[in-house]
């Protein structure tokens, strides 16, 4: 398949004819028209009248019988986006990103087109006259399913739907999509269901009295007997209420599996072991460095959300202190805010935690937007003021011309390799200096029959210092209040 870069080159018999001075059909008049004109002032006139090909969306394979096995299973889809700010780098970043999770939930991408607008289209997300040119291209492309860049609200997801004539889905529906596949845990599938189901409450279709449910009783004139005439319960209010009740018992079992999380968290506490949290952008090597730092064995796979379960780990510092290291679920641009928060327990080990290492994919083309769509949801989870060290991964895949500015505005940030180990005992060094330091510093002569004092100290305090004399083990080390009470009769002058 050809594709274009520009939309003023010139077009072929797949493409539409997208370069007229206005838009095709009649389908823009009267109000239309008019909020058309609104949304697109401003723009250029190229911009406004064309969907923007973009380049190096269709998923093409070079093996024969790979290409027939997955056109008999795969999706057919299309990729519509609406460029309102920014570049056009960044209006097909986000697209490409589409791609990937268009893939990831088992599709095959055909081709990908972008329109220039203000603001989405409220009736169509891009426009009226738009529509009747993506109802051609669907047709010429064979495509079964198309996949809009954003949240699109019920309206615009049943105009789409009746216009197009093939299955719409917007971006939030696909990482619930992606979600529900990868979600392993009693938690985890928890937590998707709500959201899903979240989601779906606002997308119900009925037919109003067509289907309604009516009470029992003398059946009279009107077909509802005395005291029952009207149109009842509608279909559509019995699968809203279901979905309610649904959603009661998915909160009370998260409730539950909450407190479970919430008792190992204060066990740690309790012991007090200090934690760090691995967060960030979704497939930039979080679990490889749990991997690599702690040997967890815990599935790598270069794919979108691959895991969700959280997993904790114990690890040891070069001193000797015990942490945990978890890894978090994967960040996204314009994550769901139904998967936010059904998520925010798990998210919750960010929030708690003494120390964050937030991973960047350093071969990403723009590692500062993922950067900041992490932050936004760090935010709203409010682990915003947790002390934060900048992982940039995948050094080995890496441009330094496109890490320079991230190394520039970050003072704490480091370039790693998870793949080749590059960088790995400077992160443990940063790790180990960032935990929080025990508050009392004592000077103690332990006698030798005390050698679990000793290992106590190790594990729970900091030793500055450690001597093997004639009368015991002699130890300068800081340590937390609980331990010093312990340690108290043998202290020093």
């Amino acid at each position: 398949m050809t594709t274009h870069s520009h939309a003023y080159d010139e077009t072929t018999d797949v493409e539409l004819d997208l370069i007229e001075g206005e838009d095709s059909g009649d389908s823009l008049s009267g109000h239309d028209e008019y909020d058309h004109e609104l949304s697109t002032e401003g723009l250029d006139l190229e911009e406004r009248q064309a969907l923007r090909r973009v380049v190096g969306m269709s998923t093409e394979l070079t093996d024969i019988s790979e290409v027939e096995y997955r056109k008999l299973l795969l999706e057919r889809v299309l990729l519509v986006g609406v460029w309102t700010e920014g570049s056009a780098e960044d209006a097909e970043n986000s697209l490409a990103e589409l791609k990937l999770l268009a893939e990831t939930a088992g599709s095959e991408v055909l081709d990908g087109v972008i329109q220039r607008r203000k603001k989405p289209d409220a009736a169509t997300f891009i426009g009226s006259g738009k529509v009747s040119d993506l109802r051609n291209l669907v047709a010429s492309l064979g495509a079964d399913t198309v996949i809009a860049d954003g949240e699109l609200a019920p309206a615009q997801l049943r105009n789409l739907e009746d216009k197009l004539k093939v299955k719409v889905v917007d971006r939030t529906a696909l990482i619930l999509d992606i979600f529900a596949q990868h979600a392993k845990s009693k938690e985890g599938k928890a937590q998707v269901e709500l959201a899903q189901l979240q989601y779906m409450k606002q997308r119900l279709r009925g037919w109003g009295g067509n289907l309604s449910r009516q009470a029992g009783g003398r059946v009279g004139a009107a077909g509802g007997g005395i005291g029952g005439r009207g149109p009842g319960e509608t279909k559509i209010e019995t699968d809203r209420r279901r979905i309610n009740t649904k959603i009661a018992k998915l909160r009370r079992e998260l409730k539950s599996l909450k407190g479970k999380r919430s008792t190992l968290r204060q066990e740690r506490r309790r012991n007090l072991v200090p934690s760090v949290a691995i967060a960030g952008y979704t497939n930039a090597g979080k679990s490889s460095l749990l991997n690599k730092i702690t040997g967890a064995g815990v599935l790598v796979e270069d794919a979108l959300f691959a895991t969700l379960d959280p997993t904790t780990r114990r690890t040891t510092a070069s001193d000797g202190r015990v942490y945990t290291l978890t890894d978090t679920v994967g960040f996204v641009r314009h994550l769901p805010h139904d998967i936010v928060e059904a998520f925010r327990s798990t998210l919750e080990e960010v929030a708690d935690a003494d120390l964050l290492l937030h991973v960047v994919d350093g071969s990403h083309p723009d590692p500062m937007a993922q950067i900041q769509a992490v932050r936004e949801v760090l935010t709203e989870i409010n682990a915003i003021d947790v002390p934060e060290i900048i992982v940039i991964n995948k050094a080995d895949l890496a441009d330094p011309m496109t890490l320079a500015p991230i190394l520039h505005r970050e003072p704490h940030a480091i370039v790693v390799s998870a793949r080749t180990g590059e960088g790995l005992d400077k992160l443990r060094e940063l790790i180990e200096g960032g935990l929080p330091q025990p508050q009392v510093a004592l000077d103690v002569l332990l006698p030798y029959d005390r050698g679990d004092l000793v290992s106590r100290i190790h594990s729970e305090g900091s030793v500055e210092q450690l001597e093997h004399t004639a009368d015991g083990t002699r130890v300068t080390a800081r340590v937390h209040p609980a331990l010093a009470g312990d340690l108290t009769p043998y202290q020093t002058a």
